[in-house]
């Protein structure tokens, strides 16, 4: 009986410590890579913002709450000298197929969409994930549109966006996320 009582502390002793030795080896990636993976982060949005407005050479940073709720839209206001030349709205949706979708958008400051880019999504890959422009032609149909007069819903909805084939609830939610970014920038430059 003893050597089954030894045998049995002697495994949670060693249970013990090889947790002890993968939590700090955890935490010591963590604090290695926390840093760069930020660093990394913040080069993404700002190429982000570079790649859906015109040439600037300052911005603003306003956060925006919208009407419905839900968390802040960050509005990124480009300046050229002392004139907007554009606004980079950080903008999500959490009504993707896959969770929350994030996206940069760029408005002149007449309301027309520049550009779109997606920061970051968990959509079904080879489908949903055809909403980056690197994989597909889906965002060039919002370029140089007026949510004013492009109702940004998908066609099935009564809308002007062709939704991307079998990937109905991506489309829509890349949709939504443009929108919230619209009321973000109409609400900041004050055309309510």
């Amino acid at each position: 009986m003893a050597k089954t009582e030894s045998s049995f502390k002697n495994m949670v002793l060693t249970l013990l410590v090889i947790s002890l030795v993968a939590s700090f080896s955890l935490g010591a990636v963590y604090n290695l890579t926390k840093e760069p993976i930020a660093k990394a982060q913040q080069q993404k949005k700002e190429n982000a913002i570079k790649q859906v407005v015109p040439e600037f050479d300052r911005l603003e940073q306003v956060s925006v709450v919208p009407d419905e709720g839900g968390e802040a839209v960050i509005v990124n206001k480009a300046f050229k000298a002392d004139s907007i030349v554009g606004f980079a709205v950080e903008t999500y949706t959490d009504k993707g197929f896959g969770g929350q979708v994030l996206l940069m958008v760029g408005f002149r400051p007449d309301g027309t969409i520049v550009n779109t880019a997606v920061l970051k999504h968990t959509e079904t890959p080879g489908l949903g994930d055809k909403m980056d422009a690197s994989k597909s032609d889906f965002p060039n149909q919002f370029r140089d549109k007026s949510p004013e007069s492009f109702k940004l819903s998908v066609k099935k909805d009564g809308g002007d966006v062709d939704a991307i084939t079998a990937a109905t609830i991506s489309s829509r939610a890349f949709c939504d996320a443009v929108q919230r970014a619209y009321k973000a920038v109409r609400k900041e430059g004050g055309q309510q």
